[in-house]
């Protein structure tokens, strides 16, 4: 059986203020930066955990950011131990509540937020 992994890449502004905020969000570690001579970032990785996200700069021609289509159509969601404390840190870099960390009947304590770059994450906490 082949294995298969999906990395997500997320197309933002401003790659390097997006690898900063994740960092101080997840506790993110950038493993790659690849930038062209005008310093626009073409590839970045950053693992959270043991998953890897790719990042990539809006260009308008070929990778749209979710501020140039109207919003993110997109979920991410994230398992943490706790969401509380991950959701307060993902608010103080920057994040903005879309549906508040609270526990839900369906077993997880989750809410929505959307990072500065305009993805929508749910942080997510088994209870």
């Amino acid at each position: 059986m082949t294995e298969h992994t999906v990395h997500p890449r997320l197309v933002v502004e401003d790659a390097a203020a997006a690898i900063d905020f994740y960092q101080a969000a997840f506790g993110g570690e950038e493993l790659l930066r690849v930038a062209e001579p005008s310093g626009k970032i073409v590839q970045a990785e950053v693992r959270i955990g043991e998953n890897v996200i790719y990042l990539t700069e809006h260009d308008g021609q070929f990778n749209f950011s979710p501020g140039a289509v109207g919003g993110s159509p997109v979920l991410l969601t994230i398992s943490v131990a706790d969401a509380d404390s991950v959701g307060r840190a993902f608010l103080a870099n920057g994040g903005t509540e879309i549906i508040p960390i609270d526990d839900r009947p369906y077993g997880l304590r989750e809410g929505r937020l959307q990072d500065p770059a305009g993805h929508l994450w749910i942080i997510s906490q088994p209870l």
